[in-house]
């Protein structure tokens, strides 16, 4: 494996990596009142396009970690949703 692909592999494991620790807040607290709602839309806007981006370029490690990003940012999205009411 070449130095630019591990980096963008391990890069991409450290970034979403770091979301799993606010996951766990979220759902343990009941809370994502420090979230905005526009800004986890625009993240997850974002991501989306990462993901696409990847895609075009077919490269693996950009659709991996998005693909993964995504799936804990939509999670984040659907708390903040979800516990709203509370």
């Amino acid at each position: 494996m070449s130095v630019t692909l591990f980096l963008g592999y391990f890069s991409g494991f450290l970034t979403t990596v770091s979301l799993v620790p606010q996951v766990i807040k979220i759902w343990t607290t009941k809370s994502a009142d420090d979230f905005s709602l526009m800004m986890l839309l625009i993240w997850c806007t974002g991501i989306s396009c990462w993901l696409v981006y990847g895609i075009l370029l077919n490269a693996v490690p950009i659709i991996l970690w998005n693909v993964s990003t995504l799936l804990l940012a939509v999670a984040i999205l659907l708390m903040k949703l979800k516990f709203k009411s509370r």
